[in-house]
């Protein structure tokens, strides 16, 4: 069983814009703020990729294909993490999964599955 929980996923559109969010339900806060936190996608036949990061101290980093459209964001007293992606893609249909640190270095989530389609 996964760390996180993600949620937020689903079909949309190209062009079209997704929030997904992760949520660690089990740490608690003092373990949660301290931690990086990155968003990984797996598309089908792909290996899983980091997409964007986001440090304790809010430092951020992308991946190239979602630069300029994705913003991670982290709430702490939530214990969520959120990545906000626009202008989708088709390229980015993929399952997006939340784990600590790059490489990653919790259990596996179930994902939210990011479907972009017309």
């Amino acid at each position: 069983q996964g760390q996180f929980v993600e949620s937020g996923g689903g079909l949309v559109q190209p062009g079209g814009s997704l929030r997904l969010s992760c949520v660690a339900p089990r740490m608690i806060f003092s373990v949660f703020a301290p931690i990086t936190v990155g968003w990984y996608r797996q598309a089908p036949g792909k290996e899983r990729e980091l997409v964007a990061i986001i440090s304790r101290d809010g430092t951020t980093n992308y991946a190239d294909s979602v630069k300029g459209r994705a913003t991670i964001s982290r709430n702490n007293s939530r214990k969520t993490v959120y990545l906000q992606i626009n202008s989708l893609k088709s390229e980015d249909t993929a399952v997006y999964y939340c784990n600590r640190d790059s490489p990653p270095s919790g259990s596996w989530g179930q994902g939210t599955q990011v479907t972009v389609s017309p």
